[in-house]
Formats: C-alpha cells, sequence, structure tokens
C-alpha cells in the first residue's frame, strides 16, 4: 500500500489584478514608452506620437485605450475645436508605476555587475 503524504505548504499565489496588469504591461511594446512620455509631461496623443520613432497613431491608440480600461491611465476630453485629449496616471498607475521603477533599478544593477 503506497504512503500517504501530506502537503504542509499550499502554493502561493500571486495578486490577481496585479498580476495581471504586469502581464498585460510588459506584452505591450510600447506601454513603458508612453508611460516615460507622461512622466516627462507629453500628455497629448499627437505630441506622444511625434516623440517616438516608429509609434503609429493606430498602435498608440489601442495602447492608450488598454491602459485606461486597466485603470492606469485616465483620459481626459476638453470640449474645444480643435477637441484636446491628455492622459495621466489614475492614483492606481502612480503605485504601478513604483512596480516597474524597482525592475528598472533590478535591471540597472545587474548591468552594473555585468550580468545585464
Amino acid at each position: 500500500m503506497p504512503a500517504v503524504t501530506t502537503k504542509k505548504m499550499l502554493r502561493a499565489q500571486p495578486p490577481k489584478r496585479a498580476a495581471v496588469l504586469l502581464e498585460t504591461v510588459l506584452a505591450c511594446k510600447w506601454s513603458l514608452t508612453v508611460y516615460q512620455l507622461i512622466d516627462a509631461g507629453t500628455k497629448r496623443p499627437g505630441a506622444m506620437e511625434r516623440s517616438v520613432e516608429g509609434l503609429s497613431a493606430k498602435v498608440l491608440n489601442d495602447c492608450l485605450r488598454r491602459n485606461v480600461t486597466l485603470g492606469i491611465l485616465a483620459k481626459e476630453s476638453f470640449p474645444e475645436i480643435p477637441p484636446r485629449v491628455e492622459y495621466e496616471f489614475t492614483p492606481l498607475g502612480r503605485r504601478f508605476r513604483k512596480i516597474l521603477t524597482a525592475v528598472a533599478d533590478v535591471q540597472a544593477e545587474l548591468e552594473r555587475d555585468g550580468q545585464g
């Protein structure tokens, strides 16, 4: 008769929403670039598109829409002619940026140690 083993520890479960946010953002080629632009004060899509070589309006709009849906960015529309739209970090987005900053810090350490 086989021995019965008792499991002593449950598998660690990642934070569900945070994990989804991280996977989605890192899977998007342009999200980190958009975050850098917003951090630097570039909040309008047209200015973002002009600032980055290879970034098309369609891809940028998809990226911005995805980040708004995730709750990382907020979109503000101004009732002007021509219409003006700006993006900024939500409170969740500002907290989420801390995760990405920590990843960048680890990368800088790896490069400094010749491992990156």
